[in-house]
């Protein structure tokens, strides 16, 4: 009896022995990877003449500044809306003078017009990220107190830039995803498509064809 008395009592300093040891190593396991985490993002600094060189590349307006600024001068915007699904559509009017700003590197749009028989202005502005290669565009206006904000990319093939942001709904107050897909049509046209999600269905909310002046 004493014999298995004590060998019970082996296999479990044996047993508890082997625990430490495991969770030993595993949390040895956890520090190393850890060190490893930090020494990856740890980037190797250039020198000063490469950080020169990138933010220099990344301020010089390029190929995409020059599409913005082709855009220079007064449109015609003829605007539809809808307010729900498959619902009847509004129309509106306004004009878009559009100019670039700060050296070539971003586009200012100033809209003005009628909107639900009440006077309508709006300010939009474009740019052209040369670090992330992408497009960012603002919109404020006078019916409402809150800023819309959409990231996106231009594809060549189609000539249409797709943007992708978030809103608030001033009905209930949460944010609601929105999309909008900005065509050049040809030289003196533009068409902007935005769509809004309702009951958990994406819906052509507005669409604006734009004539240059």
């Amino acid at each position: 009896m004493k014999n298995l008395y004590l060998t019970l009592l082996i296999l479990a300093a044996c047993f508890t022995s082997c625990k430490k040891e495991i969770k030993t190593e595993s949390e040895n396991e956890k520090v190393t990877d850890t060190i490893k985490t930090k020494e990856q993002a740890i980037e190797q600094p250039l020198d000063s003449a490469a950080q020169m060189k990138a933010w220099a590349e990344y301020a010089t307006p390029g190929n995409a500044h020059k599409l913005m600024a082709d855009e220079t001068g007064t449109w015609n915007c003829d605007m539809t809306f809808w307010s729900e699904p498959n619902g009847k559509p509004e129309k509106a009017s306004s004009t878009a003078n559009i100019k670039m700003i700060l050296g070539g590197r971003y586009q200012e749009a100033n809209y003005s017009g009628t909107m639900m028989g009440q006077p309508f202005q709006g300010k939009s502005t474009l740019a052209y990220n040369n670090a992330s290669k992408e497009y960012t565009t603002t919109f404020i206006d006078n019916m409402g107190t809150g800023m819309m904000v959409a990231v996106g990319k231009f594809d060549e093939k189609t000539k249409s830039m797709e943007l992708k942001g978030d809103m608030v709904n001033p009905v209930n107050g949460k944010k609601t995803p929105y999309r909008e897909i900005y065509t050049i049509v040809d030289a003196s046209t533009r068409k902007m498509e935005m769509f809004d999600v309702k009951n958990g269905e994406e819906y052509k909310s507005m669409e604006i064809i734009m004539k240059k002046k």
